[in-house]
């Protein structure tokens, strides 16, 4: 027998025993092939797919590809495809969107490749971003014809590689600044290089590097919430401490914020291998605002900015937890939905599960995009896959593209528009803008004392006109409906898409 078939068959073995065998803190539960080799299983049937894998009431879920080798990262163009970033294959696939509508992609190719491990992926003014392990690049691209053009240009170069997190997320946020997560080298350890287990920001062409914040041991998935446009993010603990302690995170990160990693875990709990003498900093530490079930390995976040979804789902997260392996029992392979309260509580409901159950494994969800056809779509690394779920007969779901979770707005939101009247409509619009004190909740200069300011920037990466024209007719909490008419509201969304490009 070949030696490596002889070694496989010790670490399956020795795998298999670990619950019953080694202390609870030592234990290795997770498919292996696929945990430690990154090998495949094939997709489950689709029979099977509809009696075991479970979404809420009034959603359907159903496989919409198949044979995309370690499907991660999930982003859609300007133009409705699919990109699925596959870092293990050095590539970045395209999926063609379903005009035909028979439930699949209408075609697929890839898109890049020779690439260091692309993971995170994002669209700004006509570029393609790309994040490796070690740097971010870019690439011109055309949406209508489905190509890129030119070089892949890197713009950020010798980010901290290799180690236990080598991922680097990427994403465009409303501030116009292009956000980079790089997680920690180690289980738990004090890192020697500063920008390990931090989230970073940049200038879109890669200038003015910062740390935006740290004490984030791995923050794979993180987005903005469109009702506050706070900053949330998911954010992976730390191993070997038993079945159920610490939990996965969900923090608020704010600029500067330190959220405890490597001397502290959950609510400031202090490690206990490197938290003593630390305690001023964790007492200044910033503690998650919610808790998942230990070891459950949150990845994928994005908030629903449909309109269509059922009250209760409109604005909530979504979370895929790719599941377990340091415990005796296994815990996540599924997508969390969370839902915010008052005072800022977080309830966290199961929105797709049945991937695991009795510790059999069919499914590893990684990343959660929402559709401009109004569904939602999610990856699964374990099979290659990428699964759909829709609301109702998904006919009423369509949403224009540039709502979509992520999506960025035509490169010019006033085509067809001449210069005339976009000028007159941006006059009218700013008129209005002072007429309802807009800068009070807007801009902090101006702002009333005690308003907590929602900045307005890079609106036309997530809106065109007439889509900015429906979200002033009915704003999301705080923000007031305002009795405009149909014009008022179309001068209003010039100029603010005008003046917060």
């Amino acid at each position: 027998m070949p030696r490596f078939l002889v070694v496989l068959g010790v670490v399956v073995a020795l795998a298999a025993g670990a619950c019953a065998v080694w202390p609870e803190r030592w234990a290795f539960n997770a498919p292996v092939a696929n945990a430690l080799f990154g090998w495949e299983e094939n997709p489950p049937a689709a029979g099977v797919v509809q009696k075991r894998i479970q979404v809420p009431e009034g959603f359907s879920i159903s496989l919409y590809a198949r044979g995309l080798s370690r499907a991660r990262a999930l982003r859609f163009t300007p133009s409705g495809d699919l990109l699925v970033s596959q870092p293990r294959l050095g590539r970045v696939t395209l999926l063609a969107r379903d005009e035909d509508e028979n439930g699949e992609p209408d075609g697929r190719r890839t898109l890049l490749s020779g690439l260091n491990r692309p993971y995170g992926v994002d669209f700004r003014e006509g570029w393609l971003y790309v994040a490796e392990t070690d740097a971010v690049g870019r690439i011109r691209y055309d949406a209508d014809a489905r190509s890129v053009s030119g070089e892949f240009e890197r713009l950020v170069t010798g980010l901290p590689r290799g180690g236990n997190h080598w991922t680097r997320s990427l994403r465009f946020g409303p501030d116009g600044w292009m956000y980079v997560s790089i997680g920690s080298s180690c289980n738990v350890c004090e890192e020697q290089e500063e920008r390990r287990a931090s989230l970073m920001r940049f200038r879109p062409d890669g200038s003015d590097g910062e740390i935006y914040a740290t004490g984030l041991r791995n923050t794979v998935g993180f987005d903005w919430r469109p009702e506050t446009g706070e900053l949330f993010g998911t954010d992976n603990g730390r191993d070997m401490l038993g079945d159920d302690f610490p939990p996965c995170e969900l923090n608020r990160i704010e600029q500067g914020g330190f959220y405890g990693w490597p001397y502290a875990n959950g609510a400031k709990v202090p490690d206990p291998d490197v938290g003593e003498g630390h305690s001023e900093r964790i007492a200044t530490s910033i503690g998650p605002a919610h808790a998942f079930v230990a070891h459950t390995a949150p990845l994928g976040l994005t908030f629903l900015r449909g309109s269509h979804w059922p009250v209760g789902y409109r604005g909530a997260g979504l979370a895929a937890l790719h599941g377990s392996w340091n415990r005796t029992r296994k815990s996540g392979y599924k997508v969390v939905s969370l839902h915010f309260g008052e005072r800022g509580t977080v309830t966290e409901r199961d929105f797709v599960w049945g991937f695991e159950e009795d510790e059999n494994v069919i499914g590893r969800p990684v990343d959660v995009a929402e559709g401009p056809d109004g569904a939602i779509y999610i990856s699964d690394d374990f099979t290659g896959s990428i699964y759909r779920v829709i609301h109702g007969d998904g006919a009423a779901g369509r949403l224009p593209t540039e709502l979509a979770s992520g999506l960025p707005a035509a490169t010019n939101p006033f085509t067809g528009m001449d210069e005339k009247e976009r000028e007159q409509r941006a006059d009218r619009g700013r008129a209005l803008y002072e007429h309802y004190f807009c800068a009070q909740c807007h801009e902090g200069i101006r702002a009333k004392e005690g308003v907590i300011v929602v900045p307005l920037a890079g609106l036309s990466a997530r809106y065109g006109v007439a889509d900015m024209e429906r979200f002033i007719h009915t704003p999301t909490p705080p923000m007031p409906a305002l009795e405009l008419t149909d014009e008022e509201r179309r001068d209003m969304a010039v100029w603010l898409l005008s003046t917060y490009p």
